[in-house]
């Protein structure tokens, strides 16, 4: 087992996400296809909850870390993301699962909870690679991560399943712990 952290910073704290707290993202979770691109089913309590067990069951075989965020401005609940896919030998992992209501996008939140992280990531973990993998038609998504200095390596084909039977190209990012001080004083300069 992981011991759950909160990350944090003026703008969005990261807590563990659990099964006491992840109702306080019904009401995000329930808007339509608000993860569209993704394999994952929240849309209905039941299925959230599920969701959460999920992520739970991999933060104990410590694959994952989840968490819930909440944004300072609104001072309301926004979102999940996660750390997942950790392998700790290979010191790889992946931000993802990450979903914000549609009313804080594209307003600098994801931004710093991918900050908060990434800096987790590579100067707490001692990672040395952190990755993004992304459905190829998500624009919003991609334009996001490379904003954020992910590097597009490749394009795995075919390879997941979506909710409607799609089966998605998935887009694989990655920033180096090496690039992480170069992006960080560029991307991240105000933060």
């Amino acid at each position: 087992m992981i011991t759950p952290f909160t990350l944090e910073d003026s703008r969005v704290r990261l807590s563990p996400l659990t099964l006491e707290n992840y109702q306080k993202l019904i009401p995000i979770a329930s808007q339509e296809k608000l993860v569209q691109y993704s394999p994952s089913d929240i849309e209905q309590p039941s299925s959230l909850k599920k969701y959460v067990e999920i992520a739970l069951e991999q933060q104990k075989n410590k694959t994952s870390i989840p968490f819930i965020v909440f944004d300072k401005e609104t001072k309301k609940f926004a979102g999940a993301t996660r750390f997942m896919n950790i392998d700790w030998r290979n010191k790889v992992l992946h931000i993802g699962s990450t979903w914000i209501g549609r009313e804080y996008q594209g307003k600098g939140l994801n931004s710093h909870m991918k900050f908060l992280m990434m800096n987790h990531a590579y100067d707490e973990m001692g990672f040395e690679k952190v990755e993004y993998r992304i459905d190829e038609r998500n624009m919003r998504s991609r334009k996001a991560v490379e904003k954020l200095g992910g590097v597009l390596e490749g394009i795995l084909r075919e390879n997941v399943y979506l909710l409607d039977g799609f089966k998605r190209n998935t887009c694989c990012y990655g920033i180096l712990k090496a690039e992480w001080e170069e992006v960080k004083n560029t991307r991240f300069k105000d933060f």
